[in-house]
């Protein structure tokens, strides 16, 4: 496929955001989740549960860098995070102490950010810019030719870009040499404008084209694997819109993942093969570990599986309505944020509150955990670190 027929694609692709509450509106018939709440934009929210003044819990460090959109997301390595504002600052932070490594100014609006390998970092303007820099100096910058919202991948020394018609660039991180592109054939016109699924496993790239996990050579772009997550059903493309939503939840030769408004599935990887699936009409990624996978519904209601069979585990509803993030794993707890800013740690268990602490925002991507630090960016821009105990 040439750039000038990716060009052509670029041109009627078509990106879609649906707001948190409005999605049941939106999708209410194909997802069987009823019509009640069209009359209004927004749900109540479940009240918060009483907690003592010991269930509260406080950073170790935070650290402000700059308003960040939901879309974008953390970067880290065992030793440093690096994040990213819409104004063009990313930084680099100590994972111990928060303090900083280095800093690099875009001089320009970002519209996704940020991936990096601890040393080089990419971001992409909101001209459509893609822009590496190495430890803080601007390398190369390469024009791509459609919108990008999902932070590019950095490793091996190579950058890695899908854009939201689902193609995906390759290029040198020392010099920006063009290196490949690919994009399914026969991908949904219609696409989400959230973060999508491209990550490194081993020596493959694994990218979501649509309602399917494609794995890829990172030398030569070709397709290794190719595996459905499910079949999308609907009478229009809204209803049959199945997109993959990063980050994927990876464990060993394993990945769990959200297939928008349709499922949650397990996957192995080594061989490209559905474990197996379990239908949750949900809008953000989901979060695993050996034990089990957690992820929240369209109505904030949070389940939890065996990570072997799928088997239901539990399942709250104590949430409900209040715009649930991401959850991630913080060694036996599960850490999950809400659309008021509040942070709530959970046994892993059975779902019981633990902790919660107030952030400054909701969150602009999903948490993550490294060594034992839970590490969450809000859309304010403040990155903050919560130790274990």
């Amino acid at each position: 496929m040439t750039l000038t027929s990716l060009n052509r694609m670029n041109e009627t692709t078509r990106a879609i955001r649906i707001p948190h509450m409005a999605r049941l509106c939106v999708l209410g018939v194909s997802l069987a989740l009823g019509l009640s709440a069209c009359g209004s934009s927004k749900l109540k929210p479940a009240p918060l549960e009483s907690l003592s003044s010991s269930a509260r819990i406080a950073p170790a460090w935070s650290v402000r860098v700059g308003n960040a959109a939901p879309t974008f997301a953390l970067s880290t390595t065992d030793e440093a995070v690096t994040v990213a504002s819409t104004d063009g600052n990313i930084v680099s932070l100590d994972i111990r102490s928060g303090r900083e490594r280095w800093r690099a100014q875009a001089r320009t609006e970002l519209s996704a950010a940020v991936g990096s390998d601890g040393r080089y970092a990419a971001v992409v303007a909101a001209s459509n810019e893609l822009m590496v820099f190495d430890q803080g100096k601007l390398l190369w910058s390469e024009r791509q030719p459609g919108r990008v919202l999902t932070a590019p991948v950095v490793a091996g020394e190579r950058v890695f870009v899908e854009a939201v018609d689902r193609s995906v660039r390759a290029y040198d991180a020392l010099d920006g040499r063009y290196l490949w592109v690919y994009q399914r054939p026969g991908t949904e016109p219609l696409a989400l404008a959230t973060r999508s699924v491209i990550e490194p496993f081993r020596d493959t790239l694994l990218v979501g084209q649509g309602n399917r996990l494609v794995g890829l050579d990172p030398l030569k772009g070709t397709p290794r694997f190719d595996v459905s997550v499910g079949t999308p059903r609907g009478t229009n493309e809204v209803e049959r819109l199945a997109d993959l939503i990063g980050p994927l939840a990876r464990v060993d030769d394993e990945a769990c993942v959200r297939a928008f408004q349709f499922s949650v599935a397990c996957l192995e990887l080594n061989r490209g093969s559905v474990r197996w699936s379990r239908p949750q009409a949900g809008t953000q990624a989901v979060a695993a570990n050996l034990q089990m996978v957690v992820g929240a519904d369209g109505t904030d209601r949070l389940s939890a599986w065996k990570s072997d069979n799928g088997d239901a585990l539990w399942r709250i509803d104590r949430f409900a309505n209040r715009g649930l993030s991401a959850p991630a794993f913080w060694g036996e707890r599960i850490a999950v944020a809400d659309a008021d800013g509040y942070l709530h740690i959970l046994a892993q268990a059975d779902g019981r509150t633990l902790a919660r602490a107030e952030l400054d925002a909701p969150l602009a991507g999903a948490p993550k955990v490294v060594g034992g630090t839970l590490l969450l960016v809000t859309r304010r821009g403040t990155v903050y670190a919560f130790r274990g105990n």
